[in-house]
């Protein structure tokens, strides 16, 4: 009886063991590199047939391994852009907030007219 029962016991342990286990392994997964991962497109890049800083820029925040973010002002009728990047940050909000700034204060060194303010195109 002693022996049905310690069997029992093991089982119970053993199967929260698994339960704990299961979400720890999820969570590893979701902590991993995001290099290489392009995250949430919030618009469509507007590159066109440009090469430049912001291509550039847009390329290192795909390969950034962290929480990172990347900026440009929307590209209308001006056929000007500029943009802004922040890699690796504590979180995405924290990254995009950055980006926003750099890409703003881009326009206000370099006094350009654009279509408008910076908006985030992709974060993760």
């Amino acid at each position: 009886m002693k022996l049905k029962t310690m069997r029992l016991a093991l089982a119970s342990v053993l199967a929260g063991l698994l339960v704990a286990a299961v979400p720890g392994a999820a969570m590893t997964k979701d902590k991993g590199s995001l290099a290489g991962n392009e995250g949430k497109k919030r618009y469509p890049l507007q590159f066109q047939q440009t090469e430049g800083p912001c291509q550039k820029a847009y390329k290192e925040y795909v390969a950034a391994s962290g929480h990172s973010a990347y900026a440009q002002t929307h590209l209308g009728a001006v056929e000007a852009f500029y943009c802004g990047v922040s890699l690796n940050g504590p979180t995405a909000q924290a990254t995009e907030k950055q980006a926003l700034e750099r890409c703003n204060s881009v326009g206000k060194k370099y006094k350009l007219k654009t279509t408008g303010k910076c908006a985030i195109y992709a974060s993760k």
